[in-house]
């Protein structure tokens, strides 16, 4: 006897490119009946909600797109070397037209719900509505920056002017001949506070901590740019799934410990002509992110750009981090120029915090009332793990994922966790840091290969609390031979209150990740069990 008829094969839960894809995936490759669900009034993902000017990927255009549709690679070109948040979302929307993934998307819909019937290894997902569908299948691509991190600042219902997240920008909100006060100075933060610096009448940034921040390189490509890389595509794609971070340059092997001062400086120096936050870190010296002597040389580059570049001492002093070089890389055409200018106002909050928000502004330590008209909040996300916990997520026994990440949040190989058979995440715990859109590809196509193995053995799929741990400690040890386990941020969730620091990613690259995932694969899919699928209740299996 086979398994209970559910109402659907799989329910994927998101839009943007990891959903999007999946949907693709699973409908086109295996045949099943699929449907997306999507709380947005629009597919897109990051690129739907994040509207705020100035939002632009910091991957350059020719990498940051799907590679499975090869007609696409050819047809879609790009004006700019880095793509804006309208020209993503168009793509996307294109790419829905194209593979009439719409007829199985459900726009509007929030998911609230994903239970384990453990009776029969089915899954039912609910939606605000109060409508449920089941499925054996769930494959959740909620995002990895999607559950806004909002401060606690006293006093911020009291504003007589519009406080707006970053996350959550309104279509009627213009900042043209406004004061604006903008809170975060993040990759978000300073792509904003660069394009606000053109339009705002002024502009308060209250930067929480300094950021070291090189040129973008952006601006037109050249004339035959595009076509070049469409006539390379297949090399453009296998340096790119070869490569450690997926940017689509070639990654550094000659550490900067040996090189002298002045050859240091000299590809220090190209490097931020050039332009890429990535390239800075990774395609110059292969030891920034390991060696803190090379890490160190690279920041004090960096701060010596500062202090060239801003006219004011203080200014430049309070722009300059003390820490290592150890965030994510950002990068910006003219941040730090933009302080030079009379309008732009910077407060550093360690130095002078915020005490409270009044009706005519931000109150800051020293008595002064900073007047604004918009206070622009970007402060970031709950990253990685918290789009989980805000939903009623529960497998076996009843637990829910808050539940089984107490401790902090887990999986295998980011797309599984213990006690939550047939259900996947795309960039869960612990998955790879690198250029997310070729990420992305590889874990739907793994995610799809479960798939189609609990297709065909009419199975669940599901890992282990002991190998998530092993993986976890796999995840630790890379973590904590980098500099980036020195400094406090959003990559081990240092950045929401109250909230306990965990390793987040993988961090040893998107090469090292194929091939953990093609030993996976060789070993018989090594670290899950494959069981057949209960029989529903009162039912004998054949």
């Amino acid at each position: 006897m086979s398994a209970k008829t559910t109402d659907l094969d799989a329910i994927v839960v998101g839009a943007g490119f990891a959903g999007l894809y999946q949907l693709y995936a699973l409908r086109e490759r295996l045949g099943l009946r699929v449907r997306l669900f999507e709380k947005g009034a629009g597919v897109g993902g990051t690129w739907y909600w994040n509207r705020y000017p100035g939002a632009t990927s910091d991957t350059q255009s020719p990498f940051y797109r799907y590679s499975f549709d090869a007609e696409l690679l050819q047809e879609w070109g790009w004006s700019r070397r880095y793509v804006g948040q309208a020209d993503v979302l168009a793509y996307l929307e294109e790419v829905v037209r194209r593979h009439d993934l719409g007829r199985d998307i459900r726009l509007g819909t929030e998911v609230t719900g994903i239970v384990l019937d453990e009776g029969d290894g089915t899954w039912t997902v609910t939606t605000a509505d109060g409508a449920s569908t089941t499925a054996r299948y769930v494959v959740t691509a909620l995002g990895v920056l999607s559950t806004t991190n909002v401060p606690d600042i006293p006093g911020m219902d009291t504003f007589a002017g519009r406080v707006v997240h970053t996350a959550e920008w309104p279509d009627d909100l213009s900042i043209e001949g406004r004061r604006v006060g903008v809170i975060g100075t993040g990759s978000t933060g300073t792509q904003l506070i660069v394009a606000a610096a053109r339009s705002a009448s002024h502009l308060t940034v209250f930067q929480r901590n300094a950021q070291y921040c090189v040129p973008s390189g952006d601006g037109p490509v050249e004339p035959g740019e595009v076509e070049a890389y469409q006539a390379r595509y297949d090399e453009v794609w296998a340096q790119v799934r070869g490569s450690q971070v997926g940017f689509g340059f070639d990654e550094a092997t000659t550490p900067a410990s040996a090189a002298s001062p002045q050859e240091r400086e000299r590809v220090f120096q190209e490097a931020w002509d050039r332009g890429n936050g990535f390239y800075f870190m990774f395609g110059t010296f292969n030891d920034l992110a390991t060696d803190p002597a090379s890490n160190e040389a690279a920041a004090a580059f960096i701060r010596r750009k500062i202090a060239e570049i801003v006219d004011d001492p203080q200014t430049a002093r309070r722009l300059t981090p003390t820490q290592p070089y150890a965030k994510r890389p950002l990068c910006n055409q003219g941040y730090y120029e933009v302080f030079n200018q009379d309008h732009v106002e910077l407060v550093s909050l360690p130095e002078n915090p915020i005490v409270e928000i009044v009706p005519e502004g931000v109150r800051t330590a020293d008595g002064v009332v900073h007047e604004l008209d918009v206070l622009v909040l970007a402060t970031g996300f709950d990253a990685v793990d918290g789009s989980y916990r805000r939903l009623d997520l529960v497998g076996r026994d009843g637990v829910t994922v808050d539940e089984h990440w107490r401790d902090a949040p887990t999986s295998y190989l980011g797309v599984a966790t213990a006690g939550f058979p047939n259900l996947f995440m795309v960039l869960g715990p612990n998955g790879p840091f690198t250029n997310l859109v070729p990420t992305i590809e590889l874990q739907v196509d793994f995610i799809t290969s479960l798939v189609e193995r609990a297709e065909a053995e009419q199975a669940t799929v599901e890992t282990s609390r002991e190998v998530e741990r092993r993986w976890s400690a796999t995840c630790r040890e890379i973590a904590e031979a980098t500099v980036f386990s020195r400094v406090d941020s959003w990559l081990f969730g240092a950045n929401v209150p109250g909230k306990k620091p965990s390793v987040l990613f993988y961090l040893a690259g998107i090469a090292a990740y194929r091939g953990v995932l093609a030993d996976v694969v060789a070993d018989d899919l090594r670290g899950f069990s494959v069981r057949p699928v209960p029989a529903p209740s009162g039912m004998l299996s054949a």
